[in-house]
């Protein structure tokens, strides 16, 4: 791996970026990240993939099925692997503690790629609109400026910022316009902003994100489009068919599968090898909450209808101002693409109803994670609540590997 191209990877969360470019062979140099446990989702997956290699995963499936402890599995890892992952936040106060700890991690080593994306909120539509001010003060604007500190520290070759589609409009562009124009003074050309749509690249959810790549030097830049995967898996209940029914608040932290493996699962190696899947999870419900999930689930099943919240009996409506919550409970389409997983699933389960009468609950924790395109054997760690923040937060990994897999071939 160490003939790899490597890479920083800033702003990591769980690793779903990273994910796309071990997989097209670049060598994570360091992650960047500032909660506890996206860092030891991290940490793990960096065993899995150094055990991988090495053809000597038993370790790793040892530590799934809960017969080693987490600190056992680490222990086998390398200590420079492990130890690439630092946790702290991104700041004018940090960023010299974290250039030096990536310093030590270099050897004689270059950096060619840096990727990543900034906490999104401050950019995000949902986000704007939800806070009085706008975001307008929010110091999440300008965390692409620490991101420009290490362009000029290590000067990859080339550098991926990923973020959401409203970077493209927040402050009437003016955040845009200052990124670009900041990348473009230490000595970058920057390619023409890029929407990518996961649903092109085997993603079974409607998810688009912006994509801003730069080239050192001056020479004018245009990234080569990404052509989109012929897909012709689209229906969501092949995505979920394999996994054990669940009831509300059923755990099965060890899931047997119930039915052999299908072409979406083995093309996109969602299913990879072992006979058993993780974190197939679910919260509880109270009774109100169970029968509005059935009202949904009938709808949408039966006339393709989105419920709205006034719709409701009275009996079951508990908000007053019932306009702003009309799109409050939405059913995931079971005959195709999902709607955006977002880090507000680790707060409640109403906008990703599982679609089945039988099963009256909200999706699992594996379920969210196979709608983000993460494969069966990644492990998320902090307990649900902490699992369901990352895998909304994540940037899917299938369509992470495409983007990865054209760089690649500018190296």
């Amino acid at each position: 791996m160490n003939s790899s191209p490597t890479y920083i990877d800033l702003f990591a969360g769980a690793g779903g970026l990273s994910e796309g470019f071990i997989r097209e062979r670049f060598h994570p140099v360091a992650h960047v990240e500032m909660s506890k446990e996206a860092c030891d989702t991290l940490k793990t997956r960096l065993a899995f993939h150094y055990l991988n290699q090495n053809k000597k995963l038993n370790p790793y499936f040892s530590y799934l099925q809960n017969e080693i402890s987490r600190e056992e599995l680490w222990k086998i890892i390398p200590h420079k692997i492990i130890d690439s992952v630092i946790n702290d936040e991104i700041s004018g106060k940090t960023i010299e503690n974290i250039f030096k700890q990536i310093d030590e991690k270099l050897d004689s080593k270059k950096v060619d790629l840096i990727i990543g994306g900034p906490p999104c909120q401050a950019y995000s539509l949902i986000g704007r609109s939800r806070d009085p001010n706008r975001m307008e003060g929010d110091k999440r604007n300008f965390l692409f400026r620490y991101y420009a500190q290490f362009l000029f520290r290590y000067k990859p070759k080339y550098f991926v910022f990923e973020n959401v589609l409203g970077l493209l409009s927040a402050g009437s562009k003016k955040y845009l316009n200052e990124m670009i124009q900041l990348f473009e003074s230490i000595g970058y050309s920057v390619a023409e902003p890029t929407v990518l749509n996961a649903e092109e690249y085997r993603v079974l959810q409607r998810r688009r994100r912006v994509i801003i790549i730069g080239q050192k030097g001056g020479k004018k830049f245009h990234f080569p489009k990404l052509e989109a995967i012929e897909n012709n898996w689209q229906i969501k209940k092949d995505l979920f068919f394999d996994l054990p029914k669940l009831k509300p608040g059923d755990e099965m932290p060890i899931a047997i599968y119930t039915k052999p493996i299908n072409e979406y699962l083995k093309e996109t190696e969602t299913r990879n090898g072992i006979d058993f899947v993780t974190q197939h999870i679910t919260r509880q419900h109270n009774p109100r909450d169970l029968e509005i999930y059935s009202i949904a689930i009938e709808k949408w099943l039966h006339g393709k209808e989105r419920l709205k919240y006034d719709e409701l009996p009275d009996r079951l409506q508990t908000h007053n101002k019932k306009n702003i919550f009309l799109d409050r409970f939405k059913v995931v389409d079971p005959t195709g693409h999902s709607h955006t997983v977002v880090a507000h699933i680790a707060k409640d389960g109403h906008y990703y109803i599982y679609p089945d009468p039988k099963q009256v609950r909200s999706i699992s924790v594996r379920e969210a994670a196979r709608i983000q395109s993460f494969p069966d054997d990644y492990f998320f760690e902090g307990g649900r609540t902490a699992a369901f923040k990352q895998i909304g937060n994540a940037v899917p990994p299938l369509m992470a590997r495409a983007i990865a897999a054209k760089i690649a071939k500018l190296f």
